[in-house]
């Protein structure tokens, strides 16, 4: 039987315009992709990206305009029975950012990636002048950088719905 998997996720820049990505390493495969995840029955997409950015980040943020809602069929990554509807937000740190990041793609500890039936994250910055559709691995967080370059929807520190 075919499933709706809803995921929620957060769009965040710091004051040096640089976005915040996640450095996955899940069953044994490498993703970069926008903090956020699944949605939990009984709560509401603002609450469930509240609760990821907390699990994720350890950050109170405060979710404020909607981006985007995925508009075309996709096939969940991990379950080809299972169609992902991917909704994006602006969030903002409800606190000073103080985040244990990375400055490499997928720098994990050897221990954390040695076990591929284990998952391991890591945050990292990307500054938005260097940016790409390719920097992300899931199909739908491409789509939403490429709308973010495209409608120039990130302006210094402005947004605007995509």
């Amino acid at each position: 039987m075919a499933l709706f998997n809803v995921r929620v996720y957060g769009i965040l820049f710091d004051e040096q315009q640089r976005l915040l990505v996640s450095d996955e390493f899940i069953r044994g495969n490498y993703f970069t992709k926008l903090p956020g995840g699944g949605l939990e029955i009984g709560e509401g997409t603002r609450e469930c990206l509240k609760r990821e950015f907390m699990e994720e980040t350890g950050l109170d943020v405060s979710v404020g305009d909607h981006l985007y809602t995925t508009d075309f069929f996709q096939l969940s990554a991990f379950n080809n029975k299972d169609q992902i509807i991917s909704i994006y937000y602006h969030v903002t740190p409800n606190v000073p950012l103080n985040l244990d990041t990375k400055t490499k793609p997928f720098d994990f500890n050897p221990s954390q990636v040695a076990d591929p039936t284990k998952e391991a994250e890591v945050m990292r910055w990307i500054a938005w002048d260097d940016l790409t559709e390719a920097d992300m691995s899931l199909p739908i967080d491409k789509v939403v950088i490429g709308l973010l370059k495209k409608k120039e929807c990130y302006n210094g520190k402005k947004y605007s719905s995509l």
